[in-house]
Order: C-alpha cells, then structure tokens, then sequence
C-alpha cells in the first residue's frame, strides 16, 4: 500500500461523508413521497382553471 501516493484515511473520510449525503437524500425523498402520496390529486383542468380566475380577478 505504500507504494501507491494515496492518502487513505482521506480517500475513506470522503467516502463515508459522501454515503451519509446519498443516505439523507434517499431519506428525504422518501419522506417527499410519503407527503405526497397524502396530498389530494385535482381533477383535470382544476389547476388552470384556478390561474385563470385568479389572473382574471385582478
């Protein structure tokens, strides 16, 4: 291992830190997803019909 001009304990710090980010990020979408998953779905067209009475109400 000597051979090799590697800082190890370098390497292994940004490997680890890097796993924690992936880790948060996974559980950060799976609580997106779960919020989600509870938020009603709009009946087609609602969502524009809503921006037009509001751009029209000004």
């Amino acid at each position: 291992m000597k051979k090799y001009d590697i800082k190890w304990s370098e390497e292994i710090r940004r490997f680890i830190e890097q796993r924690i980010r992936d880790e948060e990020k996974a559980k950060l979408l799976d609580e997106i997803d779960s919020f989600l998953e509870s938020v009603p779905e709009l009946e087609r067209g609602k969502a524009t019909k809503l921006l037009r009475d509001s751009r029209d109400s000004n």
